[in-house]
């Protein structure tokens, strides 16, 4: 029996959690603090490393209060993040600017006179893209990739560029942070795309890095996902609630560890999350790279295993506009003339449940309504920053609850476009584990199970199953268990969704409609946009 500290670092927060490993992963408690994400005009996305730190210290010494385990029985601490970032730090490690997020969009000028001249492949000069495919079997192809992140630094910010020891990524710098080490690991490392994942290759490319102007002696030392990188230091230890020494693992990303803890581990295995962002993902023994759809074989946890990734900006990002646009700014949540949050009647735990159950009132179709979910921009099947949502086919019946499905049935059409989108290159498994925010709604399961025509299955600790994945990254690396793949037998299912028949010409028809809104809108996008 061990007791692992996790750690989910999202979008705007973090939980902190306590999981017991045994013969199944068990999510003893957990403790949740926010923080920002500044929005700039210029297309920027920042965050704080100081207001990530101070999530970490407040809810790790809750967690601790709640659950009653001593800091000496923690066996080690690990973090399941947000990926593609950006944090360039000195060589004390303290970060130079703040972090640049996921959705920062301020490197689309210099990726342009980078990599897009002369004769182009999906918007990459075909010298470059050759190039890249043979040592990464995939190619920078979004603004949002962090290589375009620090070549905007490099070029706009050169007296902070001067100063950088070490390019990271989130939780990198939080491993720092608590180690004093600069490391990556492999998912990390790969999301740069300058890492060479061949066989007796997997390093940073040094090739590459001259390619694209990158110092190769920014890139940290790589280790991998299970292994420890060092001690919990004194200083942190203190400010955390902890013991100094804790051994800290090398860990995962969200796209890396969230499969993993939904117990898709297996060769074939399909998952989509649904939270802030969206994705699927499925796992796969070569790397495979669609560089029309923008899809990729990406390189995970599991040794000899890949994941075929296939993601969009907002999915749950969508639901949470909604909660504030649709149903609080206008009504002030009285969709039924009685005050959900207060009332001491009502039978609903969140504004979330009772959206859902005003959803199911809506016949499947939302009254031939269509949302577009790119809230912002979009990168799967189309790259797009530009891309923006809108409401398609309002008519005078159309109410707000027509409009609230729409945006739940518009985020299971993009999913199913980017499982179909997977399906041009590899085989996609019939069950689906769905995972995320966005799975604890039965209406939302039930609805992408008839957009899809797929079974679909819950797991239990759905929002948390990232930070379960990252304790099992400890269980293996302290060799209680053989392997990341025999971790689905500690996963059981839930609950099980089967698609409705009498939905899906209704939903069929839809579909076809969704898929040509953004090639009829992308220059109007772009006009209003740029």
């Amino acid at each position: 029996m061990q007791y692992v500290l996790s750690y989910d670092i999202g979008t705007t927060g973090l939980k902190s959690c306590l999981v017991e490993i045994g013969d199944t992963a068990t999510l003893l408690g957990g403790e949740y603090e926010t923080y920002g994400l500044y929005i700039l005009d210029n297309g920027g996305a920042e965050q704080d490393c100081e207001e990530w730190w101070t999530a970490m210290c407040r809810s790790t010494r809750r967690l601790i209060a709640a659950t009653g385990i001593s800091p000496s029985d923690i066996y080690g601490i690990s973090f399941c993040s947000q990926m593609q970032g950006l944090v360039l730090v000195d060589r004390s490690g303290n970060a130079l600017r703040r972090p640049m997020s996921y959705m920062d969009q301020r490197g689309g000028e210099v990726m342009r006179k980078t990599e897009q001249f002369g004769l182009t492949v999906s918007g990459v000069n075909l010298s470059i893209l050759l190039k890249s495919l043979i040592a990464t079997h995939a190619a920078s192809t979004s603004v949002k990739d962090p290589l375009w992140k620090y070549k905007w630094v490099q070029q706009n910010e050169p007296e902070i560029y001067e100063k950088v020891y070490k390019w990271l990524d989130v939780k990198e710098y939080l491993i720092c942070r608590m180690t004093g080490e600069c490391v990556m690991t492999p998912d990390s490392a790969y999301s740069t795309f300058l890492y060479d994942t061949r066989k007796g290759k997997m390093c940073f490319s040094r090739s590459l890095c001259k390619t694209y102007g990158v110092k190769y002696e920014h890139m940290p030392r790589v280790v991998g996902c299970s292994e420890v990188v060092g001690g919990l230091r004194k200083k942190q230890a203190e400010e955390l609630g902890l013991i100094e020494g804790i051994p800290v693992y090398g860990s995962g990303g969200d796209a890396t560890l969230i499969g993993i803890g939904a117990g898709a581990t297996e060769l074939g295995d399909t998952h989509i999350y649904c939270g802030t962002s969206g994705w699927v993902s499925t796992v796969i023994d070569k790397q495979e790279v669609d560089i029309f759809s923008m899809i990729a074989g990406i390189v995970g946890a599991q040794e000899n295993r890949f994941n075929y990734f296939a993601e969009m900006e907002t999915a749950g990002k969508c639901y949470e506009w909604v909660k504030d646009h649709l149903a609080l700014d206008e009504i002030d949540i009285y969709l039924s003339k009685a005050d959900v949050g207060h009332s001491s009647e009502s039978k609903y735990l969140s504004l979330y449940d009772y959206l859902s159950e005003v959803i199911a009132q809506v016949p499947p179709g939302s009254g031939g309504v269509i949302f577009t979910p790119w809230l912002h921009g979009n990168r799967c099947p189309f790259e797009d920053p530009k891309a923006a949502g809108m409401f398609f086919n309002i008519g005078l019946d159309t109410g707000k609850r027509h409009l609230l499905r729409a945006v739940i049935e518009g985020i299971c059409f993009h999913l199913r476009w980017m499982l179909e989108s997977q399906e041009k290159k590899i085989d996609t498994s019939r069950m689906i584990r769905f995972v995320g925010g966005g799975a604890l709604s039965p209406v939302t399961c039930q609805i992408l199970s008839d957009i899809l025509g797929r079974e679909v299955a819950t797991v239990p600790y759905s929002k948390d199953v990232g930070a379960i994945g990252a304790a099992m990254l400890v269980a293996v690396g302290s060799g209680q268990v053989k392997d990341l793949a025999s971790m689905k037998e500690h996963v059981r299912v839930s609950e099980t969704y089967s698609p409705n028949p009498q939905n899906k010409d209704i939903y069929d028809k839809q579909y076809k409609v969704f898929q040509k809104l953004y090639k009829a809108n992308a220059a109007n996008f772009a006009a209003l946009n740029s």
